[in-house]
């Protein structure tokens, strides 16, 4: 296995995507493809002990920036570190790509050069957020913004063998994200798809689901638009963010709070780290004929690492012919009836 790592992608790219690849590579002895410009990356691994570690370089002159257009770079820029990185997996030379970089550039460079999985309306991206219970998927995190009720269905059965994989769950628990648990309560998309997530022996679906309920872990699946998932997402690590910096404040807002800090120091460092993105890696683009990796913008070399990790995991237990076998498979019954596409439910 070879994991092709986009070099150049991210806010604090190269210096910890090349960090985080040195890691991974000492750490699963996965060989890695450090895709970028050859002089950057070279001087980068000077930085660090590689000896005898399976790291390689593929040179690419270009970079696609985060405020590019996607489609337009992808297309134009096809020596780019995101597009080269891409076709190692189209070509067979790497069995997955994992980059920090404009995540649309991903997913267009994705479609374009892996392409979609037979019977997959649109691809998603399955992010992993922390919970009381443990973890669950939101889906999609950000990769379509307007949706059909077909898709929201599609994005349920390919969650659903995303959780049985990454997070080893047994029949997860599958959730619709609205604004009340009423199968009556939702705007017109989350209407439409209910019946259609109802209808479907394949998942277990457990109904509407609220915002609240996502950090309770009531749902191991949360489906939802490209739009509201990526609002969800950001919210939820801007929330993260803001109850870690309070809790500094007020330790070292009084000598009783350092002292209390100090015999608690050991749960706090428990808390950070389950609330830490860095250590969930990458949401993998489900729906594609190939392992696509999306990782955090301001990835660590720790979130790099761990991005990954998840790439390693997605190729060995192999969830893209499991979600083609699911897709083609007439005997799970998913494929929604024309009067609950195309009518009033």
């Amino acid at each position: 296995m070879k994991i092709a790592v986009d070099a150049m992608g991210g806010d604090f790219a190269p210096q910890k995507i090349v960090e985080g690849a040195v890691l991974a590579a000492r750490e699963y002895q996965t060989p890695i493809i450090l895709v970028g410009k050859k002089n950057v990356i070279v001087a980068e691994l000077a930085k660090h002990d590689t000896k005898n570690l399976p790291i390689f370089i593929e040179h690419a002159s270009d970079i696609i920036e985060m405020h590019e257009s996607p489609s337009k770079a992808s297309r134009y820029k096809q020596d780019s570190s995101i597009v080269v990185a891409t076709r190692l997996v189209a070509q067979g030379k790497a069995d997955a790509v994992v980059s920090a970089g404009n995540s649309g550039a991903v997913m267009t460079s994705a479609l374009r050069y892996l392409g979609r999985i037979p019977g997959v309306y649109r691809p998603m991206i399955a992010t992993i957020i922390p919970t009381q219970k443990g973890s669950c998927l939101v889906a999609d995190a950000g990769a379509n913004t307007d949706c059909k009720p077909e898709y929201l269905l599609q994005f349920a059965i390919m969650s659903k063998i995303a959780a049985e994989t990454i997070l080893n769950i047994s029949q997860p628990r599958v959730g619709l994200l609205s604004i009340g648990e009423e199968k009556e309560k939702g705007s017109a998309l989350t209407k439409r798809a209910f019946p259609l997530l109802e209808s479907c022996p394949y998942i277990k679906f457990i109904g509407n689901v609220e915002g609240r309920d996502i950090p309770k872990g009531t749902a191991d699946v949360i489906i939802c638009d490209g739009f509201v998932g990526n609002v969800v997402l950001k919210t939820i690590e801007g929330t993260a963010e803001s109850i870690q910096r309070m809790i500094k404040t007020i330790i070292c807002s009084s000598l009783v709070a350092k002292i209390g800090f100090l015999c608690m120091r050991h749960l706090f460092k428990n808390l950070k780290k389950k609330l830490d993105y860095a250590e969930y890696g990458g949401a993998p683009l489900l729906g594609v004929k190939g392992t696509s990796i999306i990782a955090h913008g301001k990835s660590s070399a720790k979130a790099m690492k761990n991005a990954i990790r998840v790439a390693q995991q997605c190729v060995h237990q192999r969830i893209n012919d499991e979600i083609r076998i699911e897709i083609e498979n007439p005997k799970t019954h998913y494929a929604p009836p024309p009067d609950l596409i195309h009518g009033r439910p």
